[in-house]
Parts: structure tokens; C-alpha cells; sequence
């Protein structure tokens, strides 16, 4: 993504004793339900919410925040490549992501993306606000389970869960094949992603190469079988 040299604003001043927070999402009520929630919170107040990775860039140029709640799905761009480019414009900005994917698909991503935090949609409320906090003092958050396996995985041990292959994917890689997963086709998936179906083909292709499978109907059925066991609750 192309930047301009152009200075981001400086948060407001006069509003030092709450912290200003963007939210990102393209459901309309679970937007209004963070607004609402970080609100009441005495020391915090949402300064601009958006709907797409389009509407969030342009508040960012516009209103600097001292957080944000960002979700993965959104419209038009993977919510990961919109944390790397909120971050290539403003370096260190505390980056909560709050989706409705499991933590074990996307947790230890975000942070590689530089997030500082992830947590699922169903956590309740006092747990939603506490990660809110913590990411808005600049400190990390993830469940005590997911703690566990990205502390392994930084320390070189053995992991708690069986290894997914699919970390081998790149972010893109790991969408196109959650979308093979949930029995899209190509041209589905190229219209959601915005790019042509040749690119999907592409991907489809390094997919195959980084799982080591043997053509595109095992990547069908590898991504098939993968997507059921995650909502089956499995590794």
C-alpha cells in the first residue's frame, strides 16, 4: 500500500484523561455494543468508528486515536493487512483484534502483524473491557490457553497442541484456503478478495506446495476437512 509523507494528527490534548478509541467492524451491532461499552468505561471514549478497512484508514489520516479494536473480517481487505498498514503509518499504536474466528486460527498471526491482543467475540464483557485496558496501556492480551501456546512456540518447546501446517501459509495463502474450506469457488473467492481468479489459482498453487499435496482436489479436500474440524473443536 502507498503511503504519503503527510503527519498524522496528535490526539487531542485537551483529552488527556481518556483514552480515545477507534473501532473497527463491519457488523453494525457489534460496533455499537463496543461503542456503547467502551463509553461507559469512565476513562475511555470512542473517538470514530468504521465499517471497512477503506472507512478506518481514512479516520486514521483524519484522528489520530491512542487505540484501536480492530476485526479480521471486513470487507474488501483481510483485517491482517489492514493491521500492517494502520502500523506502517503509525508505528506502535495498541492494536486489540476482536473477532469471531477462533483465537488458535488467527492469535499468534495478529501478533506476528503487531497487534497486541486477541480476543474472540463471545468472551463476556468484563473480560472484553479488561483486554480493552490492557491493550490501551500498551500491554498484551490473550486467553491463559493461548498464552500458553505462544509462550512455547517463542521458547522453542513443545507445543501444547498439535502443529498446524497451516502456519506455512502466508496471510493471504491462509484466507484463500479458509474459503476453499467453507466450499467456495474460485471466482467466489476472487470476487470477496477483490483480486482475479488467476491470483486465487496462484495461491491455490503455493498452498498446495507449502501442505505438500498432491494436486488441487487434495487442497479442496485438505482445506475441507480442516475448516470442519476447527468448528468440530478440534486441532
Amino acid at each position: 500500500m502507498k503511503t504519503n509523507n503527510r503527519r498524522l494528527p496528535e490526539p487531542d490534548k485537551s483529552q488527556q484523561s481518556k483514552k480515545r478509541v477507534a473501532v473497527v467492524d463491519d457488523h453494525t451491532m457489534m460496533r455499537d455494543g463496543l461503542i456503547q461499552l467502551i463509553n461507559a468505561e469512565p476513562r475511555m471514549e470512542v473517538c470514530w468508528a468504521a465499517a471497512s478497512a477503506a472507512e478506518a484508514m481514512d479516520g486514521l489520516q483524519k484522528n489520530l486515536p491512542d487505540m484501536m479494536t480492530v476485526d479480521i473480517t471486513l470487507p474488501g481487505r483481510n483485517g491482517l493487512e489492514l493491521l500492517k498498514d494502520i502500523l506502517a503509518i503509525a508505528p506502535g499504536l495498541p492494536i486489540l483484534v476482536v473477532s469471531m474466528h477462533d483465537e488458535a486460527m488467527y492469535a499468534q498471526r495478529v501478533l506476528k502483524s503487531g497487534a497486541k491482543g486477541y480476543i474472540m467475540k463471545d468472551a463476556s464483557h468484563t473480560d472484553l473491557m479488561e483486554a480493552i485496558r490492557r491493550v490501551a496501556d500498551g500491554r498484551m492480551w490473550l486467553s491463559d490457553a493461548m498464552s500458553d501456546d505462544v509462550m512455547t512456540a517463542f521458547s522453542g518447546g513443545q507445543p501444547r497442541r498439535p502443529v498446524d501446517s497451516t502456519h506455512k501459509l502466508s496471510d493471504r495463502e491462509f484466507e484463500v484456503f479458509q474459503h476453499l474450506g467453507d466450499g467456495k469457488s474460485t471466482q467466489q473467492i476472487a470476487d470477496l478478495l477483490n483480486i482475479s481468479s488467476k491470483t486465487v489459482d496462484v495461491h491455490k498453487s503455493h498452498i498446495r506446495e507449502k501442505l505438500n499435496l498432491g494436486d488441487s482436489t487434495a487442497v479442496l479436500r485438505h482445506s475441507i476437512r480442516w475448516t470442519e474440524s476447527r468448528r468440530l473443536g478440534g486441532s
